[in-house]
């Protein structure tokens, strides 16, 4: 019995379809799967640190400031206190004033109005020297302006341990107060400048002392 040719085709087509295997799942590529135990996760790269040898903490401080710039920048804007200069009349005008500015320049002042207001100035200063070279005598008087005008017996013009009143606008007063200023900053040099006793020229004391001057109405002697 003859087969025909499309029985023979149906059976060579069945006996193929047996023979090819199932369809797998998964990727087609012919590499090899890795497990995922040893797979090699990606890399971060972290920036290593810019390294400076020379570099340390206090680089970042600001730097001190500098004492002897900061007492220059003091020095340039603190405001400039003139010494006052030029002859006697001249430094009487420019410290001239109502107020001597302390208890003992007040002293110094009082004893040169009371004993000299009327004198030149040059008399005036020999008096205001004589009372500075008793407080600083190193002993012999008091050491102080107030104490020598206290000093019992020196001044007349002292009735009690209080100053006599004077008027503070007064021309002569002002003029007393500069004489006491000039003579306390030794501005100017007395021609009596060594001088610890003085008087009137209308008295003759009779002193065994050196005479050093004659100003005005006073005679000096140390």
């Amino acid at each position: 019995m003859f087969v025909s040719i499309r029985s023979a085709l149906l059976i060579f087509a069945a006996a193929s379809a047996s023979s090819v295997a199932p369809a797998q799942v998964g990727p087609t590529s012919s590499e090899p799967l890795i497990p995922v135990t040893t797979a090699s996760l990606p890399k971060i790269v972290v920036p290593e640190p810019i390294s400076n040898p020379t570099y340390t903490p206090e680089a970042d401080q600001p730097a001190p400031a500098n004492s002897q710039n900061i007492d220059a920048d003091r020095e340039a804007t603190a405001p400039q206190i003139l010494k006052p200069t030029g002859d006697l009349p001249s430094l009487v005008a420019q410290l001239r004033g109502p107020d001597p500015g302390s208890r003992e320049l007040e002293c110094l002042a009082v004893g040169v109005y009371y004993e000299s207001k009327s004198e030149p100035l040059a008399g005036q200063l020999a008096v205001g020297q004589v009372i500075a070279n008793r407080a600083h005598s190193g002993g012999r008087f008091p050491s102080t302006y107030c104490g020598v005008l206290f000093q019992r017996g020196q001044f007349s013009f002292i009735r009690s341990r209080s100053l006599p009143t004077v008027s503070r606008a007064n021309h002569q007063w002002q003029t007393a107060v500069a004489i006491a200023k000039i003579v306390d900053q030794d501005l100017k040099d007395s021609a009596a400048e060594s001088a610890l006793f003085f008087h009137a020229k209308r008295v003759s004391p009779g002193w065994r002392l050196k005479r050093v001057a004659s100003i005005g109405n006073h005679v000096f002697y140390r």
